[in-house]
């Protein structure tokens, strides 16, 4: 019998280790596209429990609406929209590559209905993110954009304030509606609370120093690109500089529609001074802390309260309630076509 060569031997196969198959491509494709109704479908649960929780507010807005004067309502309605297309002017000046102006309008037309949602703009911003990343932006650039954003609109509306002091000191009445020092003291040590904590945290936690360091990196230099194109200098601190004043001017209108006899100044100032005061208040969509201060501050005009309080209510409905399901099926359809 011929004997086989040890070096021809060959080992014995190993047992088959039991490896779970891979999942079919048709259940990743029905679960993609049920998590993608899913998503759809969300915002309009959202407002819906958010309207049954204020429906009080929203039906007795309503009402007081029902007596107002319908052309000053859609002069109101008129400002509303073009607040939304300042939006989109100061998203594109924000950012250095050209984004298409429709999808553009479109998705912040869209952000302003998850704005009303979520507090501190968090719904805004995550539904523009999304848009941006779906255009082929980058994270870190689109996350950078969003920073830009945010830091320029309160810088801008500071500006706009001071240039009322500086114009019209006389017309204003400073002296009421500038608030003590230490309710100015507040809002400073809040902001150097929550820079430190920030720092800290970057210091501390490692992993996340790398991503910190490349975020700072990416929007110092593209705010610094930014700056040196003319157009989105104009967009960027021009559509910041007049969007409260265009918040201001439904304001107004809605005032006039119930008899209210401030000038557009006197109004516009009343707001600005307002959303400085409590516009960082974590609040959705600013509703709440910025009424109670524009009551107010209209109040002290010589407005009596009851019409005040309607005005504030009148122009929530224009800028919340109108708005508010056209802008959650817009953004249901953007879902839906992956522009988000």
């Amino acid at each position: 019998m011929r004997r086989v060569p040890a070096s021809a031997r060959r080992a014995p196969a190993p047992l088959p280790v039991g490896v779970p198959a891979p999942a079919p491509a048709g259940s990743r494709r029905s679960l993609s596209r049920l998590t993608r109704r899913l998503l759809t479908v969300l915002p309009l649960l959202l407002i819906g429990v958010w309207a049954v929780l204020d429906w009080r507010a929203l039906s007795a807005g309503t009402a007081r609406l029902a007596s107002a004067d319908p052309g000053w309502l859609l002069v109101g309605f008129l400002f509303t929209c073009l607040g939304w297309l300042s939006a989109s002017v100061v998203r594109q000046g924000a950012l250095p590559e050209r984004l298409p102006p429709g999808l553009l309008v479109a998705s912040q037309f869209a952000a302003g209905a998850a704005n009303h949602v979520l507090p501190a703009s968090l719904g805004a911003h995550a539904v523009t993110l999304r848009f941006l990343q779906g255009q082929g932006v980058p994270l870190a650039r689109a996350t950078a954009s969003l920073a830009l954003y945010s830091l320029v609109r309160p810088i801008a509306k500071t500006l706009v304030l001071i240039g009322f002091v500086v114009a019209l000191p006389d017309l204003l009445r400073l002296g009421d509606l500038v608030p003590d020092r230490r309710m100015l003291f507040l809002p400073l040590v809040a902001a150097g609370l929550g820079l430190a904590a920030t720092l800290l945290l970057v210091t501390l936690v490692r992993p996340l120093r790398r991503p910190a360091v490349g975020f700072v990196r990416t929007a110092l230099t593209d705010a610094r690109r930014l700056h040196t194109m003319p157009s989105r200098i104009l967009a960027l601190w021009g559509g910041a500089a007049a969007a409260p004043l265009l918040q201001a001017s439904v304001i107004h209108a809605v005032g006039a529609s119930l008899g209210v006899t401030l000038s557009w100044a006197q109004v516009a100032f009343a707001y600005l001074a307002a959303s400085s005061a409590v516009g960082s208040v974590p609040a959705p969509g600013g509703i709440g802390p910025v009424d109670a201060a524009m009551v107010f501050t209209l109040a002290v005009y010589g407005v009596p309260v009851s019409v005040g309080t309607a005005t504030l209510i009148g122009y929530r409905v224009l800028t919340v309630w109108l708005p508010l399901l056209p802008g959650v099926l817009c953004m249901s359809a953007l879902v839906h076509r992956k522009v988000l």
